[in-house]
């Protein structure tokens, strides 16, 4: 395996090939197969764009020779940033087929971020978008060259400036079928080798890089695929970066592809976008994230579109309230399905058979029944079910250490290698219960508060669109309780009427919110999740002015 990088135990690797899991595939041998049995089906839509299965192919070969002619050498390390456009779907199975590592970038980081990617992976070539949304990726890439010796190569999707190369230029280039099969004749896939590396979803510093190999990723993607019900009839719209865990292959584009579906890129999330296009290429699984949904609630966009094709609306990233749960299902006609996991490896996901109180309120089951997960105290004590602790896990495609990061691997998994999810959770068999991040209650003066409990109650109230709830500094208690607070279009509401909301839910008095923040939004992330920790931030930033006045 990549030096730097942390392999399964021998036992491990043993039991995981026996019983299936790893089938010593690697990600485009895997999607070969999907080729192979269905030609002439669509694989890929883009506005008026189609692309068969036989054709993706044609595309992915061709590319990867073309990188392979570029001087790319298996193992190389690639930051790949691309926007959901087909060429992101080209350049992603092309490296691994050229036998490099692409680093999976998102659309919204800049420079710093963009920097600790390069030099941590020590990456030699960069792919980016040439100028989106008024940004120029190619100005940054030159500065990252300077910044980063080890950069050769800049591929840029669309105009190239001097000493940077055109994707679509190597798209369409006159390779015929025996030159770029004797181009790739020489590279050797290792289904144990680092395929990609993903990005640890912390808030609080840099992302760490999580190395995924063949035999876990095409687990997961297959496996992630089974669970959600995706087939040859399914057709998946990803609205968050394809260049995320979860719309990646959890089950995302790799799951949709691996079982024959169709995956329909969707320029722009907004409802506008999004409803026409569930209506024209009957779309019947769409992933999302909480503003998603809570947008698309408070929209009438929906109800001017045939939505009868729409199965799925899975939710990801955090835990989707039970009361917008049971709005998905009443507005858009759909199932609600809760996926919870990890970049690192763990996925849950509530079964689409599965009973009322699943479906509205957990956060579902490991994908897979060797996905080894525990529940622990403060003093790494397992602690029985119903019991709050913090999730930990291990299994056959759940890391073993994050990439070159040996002081950072002795924090993140524990001693017999699990994983530490940073999540608190109750368990019931083998559902999982998320109450927030461990970081995320709220220490009342010794009293925990569970933030993702006070919201799915603020949830309710009929003023309000989407709430999020975080600790702000108390010279008493040391935290209270602050809810931010997006009111309903043409609403308004005060801390008094939430308070009076909350203690007719009969709850206790120490996890009433003690201030109100009234929002028009709240800071997400790349992939939609709510930087609670710029929130924090404000508030305390905002308790010290006051008290200076």
């Amino acid at each position: 395996m990549l030096k730097g990088c942390t392999p399964w135990p021998a036992e491990y690797a043993r039991l995981y090939r026996q019983k299936g899991y790893w089938q010593d595939v690697s990600i485009p041998g895997r999607l070969a197969q999907s080729i192979a049995q269905r030609p002439r089906k669509t694989a890929l839509v883009y506005g008026d764009e189609r692309i068969t299965y036989a054709e993706l192919g044609k595309r992915i070969e061709r590319l990867a020779a073309q990188f392979v002619h570029a001087g790319l050498k298996p193992l190389d390390r690639v930051v790949l940033q691309l926007h959901n456009v087909p060429e992101f779907v080209y350049a992603y199975f092309a490296l691994i087929r050229a036998g490099t590592i692409p680093v999976m970038a998102l659309r919204a980081h800049r420079h710093a971020e963009v920097r600790h990617f390069l030099a941590a992976s020590g990456a030699s070539a960069y792919v980016i978008p040439d100028v989106l949304r008024g940004f120029d990726y190619r100005a940054m890439a030159e500065e990252m060259r300077a910044a980063c010796p080890a950069l050769k190569r800049v591929f840029v999707a669309g105009e190239p400036l001097a000493g940077q190369v055109a994707l679509g230029s190597l798209l369409e280039a006159s390779l015929t079928s025996a030159e770029t099969q004797a181009t790739l004749a020489g590279v050797k896939l290792d289904p144990s080798e680092v395929a990609l590396m993903l990005l640890s979803g912390g808030t609080t510093s840099l992302s760490k890089l999580i190395p995924r190999t063949h035999n876990d990723y095409v687990y997961n993607a297959l496996q992630c695929g089974r669970i959600g019900g995706l087939g040859e009839d399914s057709v998946l719209m990803p609205i968050l970066p394809l260049g995320h865990n979860y719309n990646l292959s959890s089950p995302g584009l790799m799951g949709t592809l691996y079982h024959g579906g169709t995956v329909v890129l969707a320029p722009s999330p907004d409802p506008e976008t999004v409803f026409p296009l569930i209506e024209r290429e009957r779309v019947t699984v769409v992933p999302a994230a909480i503003p998603l949904v809570s947008s698309w609630l408070n929209s009438t966009v929906p109800e001017r579109h045939d939505l009868s094709s729409l199965k799925v609306v899975e939710s990801g990233g955090a835990r989707l309230a039970p009361e917008l749960r049971a709005r998905l299902r009443e507005k858009l006609g759909c199932m609600p399905q809760e996926i919870y996991g990890t970049a690192e490896g763990l996925i849950n996901m509530v079964r689409l058979d599965a009973d009322e109180e699943a479906i509205l309120n957990s956060s579902g089951m490991p994908v897979c029944d060797d996905d080894e997960i525990k529940v622990l105290d403060d003093q790494e004590r397992e602690v029985p079910d119903g019991e709050t602790g913090e999730l930990c896990v291990r299994g056959p495609y759940t890391i073993r250490g994050y990439y070159n990061a040996p002081q950072k691997n002795r924090e993140a998994f524990t001693a017999d290698g699990y994983y530490r999810m940073g999540d608190i959770v109750r368990k019931r068999a083998r559902y999982v219960y998320t109450e927030g991040r461990r970081k995320d209650l709220i220490n009342r003066g010794g009293e925990k508060i569970s933030c993702d409990e006070i919201e799915n109650y603020v949830f309710a109230h009929p003023k309000v669109k989407a709430v999020t709830l975080v600790g702000m500094p108390d010279e008493t208690f040391g935290e209270k309780a602050c809810a931010f607070v997006i009111p309903k279009p043409g609403e308004t509401l005060t801390l008094e009427e939430l308070v009076a909301f909350l203690k007719a839910k009969r709850i206790a008095s120490f996890k009433l919110p003690e201030r109100l923040e009234i929002v028009s939004e709240f800071p997400t992330s790349p992939v939609g999740k709510i930087l609670k920790r710029e929130l924090r931030e404000r508030i305390a930033a905002k308790l010290a002015e006051e008290r200076k006045g």
